[in-house]
């Protein structure tokens, strides 16, 4: 399955709930735990999260250790004087 394909559906599933969502709160049946309070505690968990999971990428995408070509590369690279 492609990304694309993943985010579609992503997409198509975040929708429905949604509009279920929506459909059960105009229907009069709601949901206690979620409230602007909760929504916002894990908007703050998320805002936390994304930046770190960024960096975190940056970190291990720049590592020269973590597999052999990365190593004979920064070995490569000591020997020419450029690290």
């Amino acid at each position: 399955m492609t990304k694309d394909k993943i985010s579609q559906y992503v997409g198509m599933i975040g929708g429905f709930a949604g509009a279920l969502y929506l459909a059960l709160q105009t229907s009069g049946i709601t949901l206690q735990w979620f409230n602007p309070e909760s929504i916002d505690a894990w908007l703050a968990v998320l805002n936390a999260l994304i930046p770190l999971v960024f960096v975190a990428y940056g970190v291990y995408k720049n590592q020269y250790v973590l597999t052999e070509k990365a190593r004979a590369q920064e070995k490569e690279l000591k020997s020419k004087g450029l690290k």
